[in-house]
């Protein structure tokens, strides 16, 4: 059968899509890589407010995201309540201690050198939001039908890129924390214990004297990221 006489499948005319000029093209391609190269991970955050509208926005951003047969595997769990983000905190910091104190070896310890890091994450109190990245095995469907879901690492991993690029262009800094593991932060977000969390994304504004690793500001040239045939 093919998939065009498959009961389940509507196809309608493409929604959206205009052509643009090759110079045009040329002329986004290049703002956009101008822009985006601007991003930088910040681990110094202001407490400033940011406001809640534009971090659903951003997330809406995410949702667009393509996904394994469209089951849109993802979950956004934010947090702006200091309570939560204490408990977050206090977590996470047990964990990386445990990290730093040997369960990651000597050689991922060298490799972090450059970066400066350590097991103090105070950032995860002081920024505004905490946005935690679930990955289901498993959702409902939009007519409520439980269902297995397909390429979740993937799926999940492109919808983190155009959260994080979404939330570049709003104005916001980002820092994308990985704890491991990560597993207490389903009871704090009341998450289902078969939910993956894949990355605890803290957003807001940097602190006027942020800084940045010189080391993070080193990036491969085209011929060392891409070939091509």
């Amino acid at each position: 059968m093919s998939i065009g006489t498959t009961s389940a499948y509507r196809p309608i005319p493409l929604p959206d899509y205009g052509e643009l000029p090759v110079e045009e093209m040329r002329a986004r391609a290049h703002r956009f890589y101008e822009d985006i190269r601007t991003r930088h991970t910040v681990r110094d955050f202001s407490s400033r407010p940011v406001p809640r509208d534009i971090i659903e926005t951003c997330i809406l951003a995410a949702g667009t995201a393509p996904s394994g047969a469209n089951h849109q595997p993802w979950h956004f769990a934010v947090i702006g309540d200091a309570a939560i983000k204490a408990r977050i905190r206090q977590a996470a910091e047990e964990e990386e201690r445990a990290f730093y104190e040997g369960r990651a070896g000597e050689e991922w310890l060298k490799a972090l050198e450059p970066l400066g890091t350590d097991a103090a994450k105070p950032f995860l109190e002081e920024a505004p939001w905490l946005i935690c990245i679930f990955g289901e095995r498993k959702s409902r469907s939009a007519d409520g039908v439980r269902r297995k879901n397909y390429y979740v690492p993937e799926s999940v991993s492109i919808a983190t890129g155009f959260l994080i690029a979404a939330l570049h262009r709003a104005g916001l800094a980002t820092l994308t924390h990985t704890p491991n593991p990560m597993s207490f932060l389903n009871a704090i977000c009341g998450r289902d214990p078969h939910d993956k969390p894949y990355i605890l994304l803290v957003v807001g504004y940097p602190k006027e004297n942020a800084t940045i690793p010189a080391h993070a500001t080193e990036k491969k040239p085209l011929s060392e990221i891409a070939t091509f045939l």
